[in-house]
């Protein structure tokens, strides 16, 4: 039997390796993007598991496989589990997940990680270089509805990559969930305002920067809400009313297919013959290597409704894993 071997990384080894800052994961989402742009992928729709008796949305198991080329391809596999009632529950993060990577050239696997802070931060890391893109330049407030871990992940980005963001709104349905994450941000960001909402609209209304953080499924987020000139995340998917995709000046998209599926706004719409391929402005990757313009006028409100790509998991994991080769970072196992 050969000596063929697995490295293991836990959440504590990916943070030891710098992955509790998002540079290095805006860096490796943008790389993603750009392979996408080119071409230069493979990357299967998801299958989305879920058990006869869920009840919620977000409680689904999904299978996420890419391959990435370049100068060092990588293949790969995301399996990332929720539960919507975890943290009230059972005092758990609603998502885990666990990523392998794939050796091109044998196809063994040569790494296993902790994928929940990876997938968490690469999230962030997507909104962050959209923002590059479609937000109006040197804005310094943003408002962020829902406040759970992946609302976390996405302020400290907003923090560390504008460096004139620093006053953030945030709302809730359980108003401690805003305290709370306003105080945890207060803490490590000492001259950040919080502005908790006292309703989604009036965290929405006049802000130029919007990301949605939810559990929901059940569109809220009405078009009047938005100030000319807005940039929307629409993060989790299913917050934004469907007359908001049909009146928004551009939406873009991280992946055409990946969107038009599993009932989502979009699905529905292409459904009902109110939007289409030619309707939509432009895949994300588009923008980032200039085949297609990002922001145009300080007025347009553009809405990004990012699935969530395989891709930009599996690049993440892929600069994560050299980090650690290079460091001599977690635990080398056996595979036989």
């Amino acid at each position: 039997m050969n000596g063929a071997t697995l490295r293991y990384l836990s959440r504590a080894d990916i943070a030891a390796l710098g992955g509790e800052h998002s540079d290095l994961y805006m860096r490796a989402v943008e790389d993603g993007f750009r392979s996408h742009a080119a071409g230069d992928f493979v990357q299967p729709l998801k299958p989305y598991l879920r058990s006869p008796r869920a009840r919620h949305i977000a409680d689904r198991i999904i299978a996420m496989p890419a391959w990435i080329g370049g100068e060092r391809p990588v293949a790969g596999l995301k399996w990332i589990g929720s539960k919507h009632d975890n943290p009230a529950k059972r005092g758990m993060e609603r998502a885990s997940a666990v990523i392998v990577l794939n050796d091109p050239e044998t196809n063994y696997p040569m790494a296993i990680m902790e994928g929940g802070l990876l997938s968490a931060m690469r999230t962030a890391a997507v909104t962050g270089v959209a923002t590059q893109h479609l937000a109006r330049k040197g804005f310094d407030e943003a408002a962020i509805i829902g406040c759970g871990p992946i609302a976390e992940r996405q302020a400290q980005m907003l923090l560390e990559q504008f460096a004139k963001v620093r006053t953030l709104r945030l709302f809730d349905l359980r108003e401690e969930a805003s305290e709370a994450l306003s105080a945890r941000l207060r803490q490590r960001f000492a001259d950040l305002r919080v502005i908790i909402a006292k309703s989604a609209e009036a965290a929405v209304r006049d802000c130029p920067v919007v990301i949605t953080c939810t559990v929901t499924d059940t569109p809220y987020l009405a078009f009047d809400w938005l100030a000319r000139g807005a940039f929307l995340a629409n993060v989790s998917i299913m917050d934004v009313e469907r007359d908001v995709f049909l009146k928004v000046d551009k939406v873009v998209v991280d992946d055409w297919d990946q969107s038009n599926r599993e009932k989502k706004i979009i699905n529905l719409l292409v459904e009902a013959g109110e939007f289409s391929r030619e309707r939509l402005h432009a895949e994300l990757g588009e923008i980032i290597v200039g085949d297609k313009p990002g922001r145009e006028t300080d007025d347009e409100i553009i809405l990004l409704n990012p699935m969530g790509m395989a891709i930009d998991d599996i690049a993440c994991a892929k600069a994560i894993l050299h980090r650690a080769e290079d460091r001599g970072i977690g635990t080398v196992l056996p595979l036989f």
